[in-house]
């Protein structure tokens, strides 16, 4: 059984920042790129950062130089390190593992207050 659980989600001031955490099980992590997406109430879900199995990176324009993605292979974890956040970068956060598949996370919530 395949499951991703996310953390580190709350409530954080604009300017502040959150590290959010994704433990994956149930699949050969290394071999799978990794990211990390957001839905708002209202909109699609987008891509927010994604880390291949070769750790390469890519993020979106809107979160260049204020996140960043990593990976730890030996633990089967991928984070988000989110700094400067902006009241913009509210949302649901998903994580998401895709090879041949994709699997996705619950969800953890991350709310800016003004």
């Amino acid at each position: 059984q395949v499951q991703l659980v996310e953390s580190g989600g709350g409530l954080v001031q604009p300017g502040g920042s959150l590290r959010l955490s994704c433990v994956v099980s149930g699949i050969f992590f290394s071999i799978y790129d990794m990211g990390w997406y957001r839905q708002a109430p209202g909109t699609q879900r987008e891509l927010v950062a994604v880390i291949t199995s070769g750790d390469a990176t890519n993020y979106a324009d809107s979160v260049k130089g204020r996140f960043t993605i990593s990976r730890a292979n030996a633990k089967n974890t991928v984070d988000l390190q989110m700094n400067s956040l902006k009241p913009e970068d509210s949302a649901v956060y998903f994580c998401n593992a895709q090879r041949y598949n994709g699997y996705w996370g619950q969800g953890t919530q991350v709310t800016g207050s003004s």
